[in-house]
């Protein structure tokens, strides 16, 4: 996202009450900005930072939410969007990731427009290279021949999935593709613990296995899947173990896990499951709360079918 006028940035902070003293600090932190780059024991020329806000900073979620809320709920208020349970879901946001929801092109296009007019507004530039489209599948529906979606003017390019907050989504809404992504990297960070700490005693490599081969990120999100490709993963977790310990290849992966009090692969899966379940169910969010209501939500779907794998 974006370059952000200083001047707009302190017109929305005295609109949200902010004191002028505290407007003042902003303005001088922001206005005397010196960075440089440090390679090894070289440092470079310094130079001057004059967009977004401080990386690491205490204060920057706070004010980039000031200054991108006006757009969240100027999109949110068209009303113009995919509706579950009278609960209108047309942007999601985190920090400057940004994905529309929208049942039709024509849709598409008028919250785009919105995005086109704030950014005019207040001195953004949205990058059309790196933003793009795409258009789930419906059971018997042909979706190829769909009307050019434009952002500035420029032709946005459509996927058949994309990276959302390091979670593949794809047209087909199948989580294969986001279950290989994990499988792989599970691969890399079993291999480079079996070779950096061949050495250690036990415990050591009994902690570094459950502190970076046990995270499986978004695995709770897992819900359309083959038994095939979740095989393949609980198999490389199971081979990674093994090789992390010197164990042979074929002995027993409960008795192993057991021995060494790490969880199982499909222990881990119940957990991930149970603790989104329970933050889901717990949280004030609209959107969230009309999931946790429906008896046939897929989280709770999946949390069932994980109890008797």
């Amino acid at each position: 996202m974006p370059y952000l006028k200083t001047k707009s940035k302190r017109e929305k902070l005295k609109k949200t009450g902010v004191p002028t003293q505290v407007q003042r600090i902003f303005h001088f932190w922001y206005q005397n900005q010196n960075n440089f780059v440090r390679w090894a024991n070289t440092f470079s020329d310094t130079y001057r930072l004059e967009c977004g806000v401080r990386q690491g900073g205490l204060s920057s979620p706070k004010l980039f939410n000031l200054y991108v809320n006006e757009l969240i709920v100027g999109l949110s208020s068209t009303r113009v969007g995919c509706w579950i349970d009278n609960i209108c879901m047309n942007n999601f946001s985190y920090a400057d990731d940004m994905v529309l929801l929208t049942p039709t092109v024509s849709a598409m296009r008028q919250l785009l427009a919105i995005c086109e007019a704030y950014s005019i507004q207040h001195g953004l530039m949205y990058n059309a290279k790196k933003s793009e489209y795409m258009v789930f599948k419906a059971p018997g529906k042909c979706t190829l021949n769909v009307p050019a979606i434009k952002l500035n003017g420029i032709e946005l390019k459509r996927v058949d999935k994309f990276k959302y907050l390091g979670h593949y989504v794809t047209e087909d809404l199948e989580d294969k593709v986001d279950m290989e992504r994990e499988r792989r990297a599970l691969a890399v960070r079993s291999n480079m613990l079996a070779r950096r700490f061949v050495r250690c005693s036990e415990q050591v490599k009994v902690t570094l296995f459950k502190a970076y081969c046990q995270t499986f990120y978004t695995c709770s999100l897992w819900f359309r899947y083959t038994q095939r490709t979740l095989n393949a993963l609980r198999v490389q977790y199971n081979n990674g173990f093994r090789m992390l310990l010197g164990l042979p290849r074929f002995c027993s992966a409960s008795g192993m896990f057991a021995e060494a009090r790490v969880d199982g692969f499909h222990a881990i899966i119940r957990k991930r499951l149970a603790s989104l379940l329970s933050r889901v169910r717990s949280s004030t969010n609209s959107i969230l709360q009309v999931i946790a209501e429906k008896q046939d939500s897929n989280v709770l779907k999946a949390f069932i079918r994980a109890q008797i794998l």
